[in-house]
């Protein structure tokens, strides 16, 4: 069989929430469409592929989550090309391309797609495309559309250059490879620009005032865009077929019954014995630490390890999407879900995170993650089943080329979701199974513990502030997890304001992967711990376990302990306070160093620090000294987007100034700090 009938490649996803998977599932459609043929994987169905005797080209779509690492499906397979007995020429048989998905708020943007495409170098793989790495932070269509683009003559020339005979091969994939180191990690804007993204000022926002009598909006649009001709992507197959029932019975089943156990074990619904919120009333966030009771479960963590916090959409959302989409009166029929017959999709199947037999409300409330924002696929699906002209064209232009300043604006940029869509285009009548198909499933959130099951047996206690936004008209909306943890402990919150003992409410959760965020072996080893806000949660955790660990073995050493805390203000939300005290006064924590942000200098200290970098650099030849001639450890925990680089700039600092090298040279001892597991991060976006 030629190669034009035959133009198979392995197409491999390593998703997190389920953004990579999209991707390949658009390049697998894509595909199709220009006679190729994807054999498309996630990359933990390692029984469905073998990379050992691959001999098609491979495309690799990953993302990166937590602290740079790969997403928790690609756990094995990292491991697996991780091993160090593995010989160099190992994939030398194997030509890819891949396409790397992160955040550049977060200090290794990209690592997950990085780490793969390293070994897989370092094992003799060669490229066939370069690698495209897409930042989040300002769109990922950015780089991922125009990557695509280019797969396909990509492709076409590596089918090519393989019915040449071996030696102009050899030569070909010599001046290839030439090429591929200058542009084998291509900038945002070289690829996009490459592509012709940034080839004319379409789109961009004028300089001066605009002209229009009106302004663009969700769900108006202004020219020049509004008289454009415009270049729409191609409909996406539907593949799902609803079936709805009615609910005989009306009787749900609980809730840990009906999801399917998480990747790491089995959920686990545990009671909420105590609520306390830690800041005044008056302060910018409300931030409540909440105690778990697990000691009728085998759960078990240790000081640093994070857990899953299974959420539900809030009801109000729910019951007025229902309504939007005509089913209020179908909430409790149950829905049985098959594959169309004869769709295009390839590899089309039902969704494993629904439960078979859920109603309506179940799969809208616990299974898809009502509040992301729509990708342009979604866009383009609901232009069919919108009734209304103007309303058409708008959601054309939004999903189109030329509309993607106006998506960047209105939808992505204003975290529009879709209850926010279907009230702007309410011509716009979406069936249940096409939001299955572009919903992804509703993620459980990840928080740390802020306790020690040495300190607190069967107890395990958690921080977080209750996350409100405006949504894009302005009305306030609360975190999908937070705002339903906060309502489930309201009852708990005001009854210690009134002394009376309610029922405890209970909340379903699950462990996550293994971290290496953990207390060192030896107690003797000095910690540094860096944690403003709610990061300050899993060293409370070590010192309760240092505490514990001092009382019960008096007679072994433990290392120095240093805690750098930062906050708004010290009568607002200093978090707490009381037991920081407490430490130190016992000798637990050996320095306690806060400031305070947003409190004016008093007037003996008018240069006084405000964030947790300016205390590590106020107490620069401590911190030297504990890291590089005690080899003790440092932890970071909190905000990715500006602490946690701050941070890092400061440690740069402090190790130029105290080994007196270079900004390259702090960087390499930083980073085999890393590899020791003695600078490790727990930080989000």
């Amino acid at each position: 069989m030629c190669c034009e009938t035959n133009r198979r490649f392995l197409l491999l996803y390593a998703s997190q929430k389920g953004q990579a998977q999209a991707i390949a599932e658009e390049i697998c459609q894509q595909a199709t469409e220009r006679g190729f043929r994807a054999d498309i994987h996630c990359i933990s169905e390692s029984d469905k592929y073998n990379l050992n005797r691959e001999k098609d080209p491979v495309v690799i779509v990953t993302s990166t989550t937590g602290d740079g690492e790969p997403p928790d499906t690609a756990i094995k397979f990292v491991k697996e090309i991780n091993d160090k007995t593995l010989p160099l020429d190992h994939y030398s048989h194997l030509r890819y391309g891949l396409l790397g998905l992160g955040d550049s708020e977060y200090t290794f943007f990209c690592n997950g797609g990085k780490l793969i495409d390293k070994r897989l170098r370092e094992l003799g793989a060669e490229h066939f495309y370069e690698t495209g790495l897409a930042d989040d932070s300002v769109g990922l269509e950015l780089v991922v559309d125009p990557w695509i683009a280019g797969l396909w003559a990509a492709l076409s020339r590596e089918f090519a250059s393989r019915k040449e005979e071996p030696g102009q091969r050899d030569r070909t994939a010599s001046l290839r490879g030439s090429i591929g180191c200058k542009i084998e990690h291509l900038t945002l804007e070289d690829l996009a620009a490459q592509n012709g993204v940034f080839s004319n000022s379409e789109g961009k926002a004028p300089a001066g005032p605009p002209v229009q009598a009106s302004q663009p909006s969700l769900s108006r649009s202004v020219p020049p865009l509004s008289q454009s001709v415009l270049s729409v992507p191609a409909l996406p197959p539907e593949y799902l077929e609803v079936e709805f029932q009615e609910n005989v019975s009306q009787e749900s089943s609980p809730v840990g019954e009906c999801l399917p156990l998480g990747p790491e074990g089995p959920l686990v619904q545990v009671p909420v014995s105590r609520a306390v919120r830690l800041t005044r009333d008056d302060a910018v966030k409300t931030t409540l630490l909440l105690e778990l009771d697990v000691s009728e479960t085998t759960f078990s963590y240790q000081p640093g390890d994070a857990f899953n916090v299974t959420c539900p959409n809030d009801a109000s959302e729910v019951d007025e999407l229902l309504h939007l989409l005509g089913l209020s009166e179908k909430k409790e029929h149950l829905v049985c879900l098959k594959v169309k017959p004869g769709t295009k999709k390839k590899g089309a199947d039902v969704p494993r995170y629904i439960p078979g037999r859920s109603s309506v409300n179940f799969i809208l409330t616990w299974c898809l993650e009502i509040r992301t924002v729509p990708k342009k696929a979604l866009l383009r699906s609901l232009v069919e089943y919108t009734a209304d002209a103007e309303a058409k064209r708008r959601l054309q232009e939004l999903c189109s080329k030329q509309g993607a300043s106006d998506y960047n604006a209105f939808v992505r940029d204003a975290s529009v979701c879709l209850l926010d869509l279907l009230r702007a285009f309410p011509a716009c009548k979406p069936p249940l199974g096409l939001l299955i198909e572009h919903l992804p499933k509703l993620q459980a959130r990840p928080y740390s513990a802020a306790s020690s099951s040495l300190f607190q047996p069967g107890k395990m206690s958690f921080v977080f502030n209750v996350l409100e936004f405006p949504s894009h008209l302005g009305e306030k909306r609360r975190g999908v997890c937070t705002g339903f943890l906060a309502g489930q402990v309201l009852p708990l919150l005001q009854s210690t304001m009134k002394n009376q003992t309610p029922l405890r409410p209970k909340i379903t959760i699950s462990p996550r992967p293994v971290n290496a965020f953990h207390l060192p072996d030896d107690p003797s080893v000095p910690l540094l711990m860096v944690g403003p806000g709610t990061g300050i949660a899993p060293f409370v955790g070590f010192l309760q376990h240092r505490e514990k660990l001092r009382e019960d073995d008096q007679g072994s050493p433990f290392g120095e302990t240093w805690l750098f805390f930062g906050c708004r203000s010290q009568a607002k939300d200093y978090l707490f306070r009381e037991e920081l005290q407490r430490f130190v006064e016992n000798g637990t924590l050996t320095r306690l160093k806060v400031c305070f942000s947003r409190d004016p200098p008093a007037p003996a200290q008018p240069a006084a620090p405000k964030y947790v970098q300016d205390l590590l650099w106020l107490c620069w030849k401590d911190v030297a000294r504990i890291l590089l001639e005690e080899r003790g450890c440092l932890y970071v925990c909190g905000d990715a987007k500006n602490m946690a680089k701050d941070v890092n700039d400061t440690l740069v600092n402090i190790l130029i100034a105290e080994r007196g090298c270079d900004k390259l040279g702090a960087l390499k001892i930083l980073a085999a700090l890393r590899d020791e597991k003695r600078y490790l991060q727990d930080i989000w976006a």
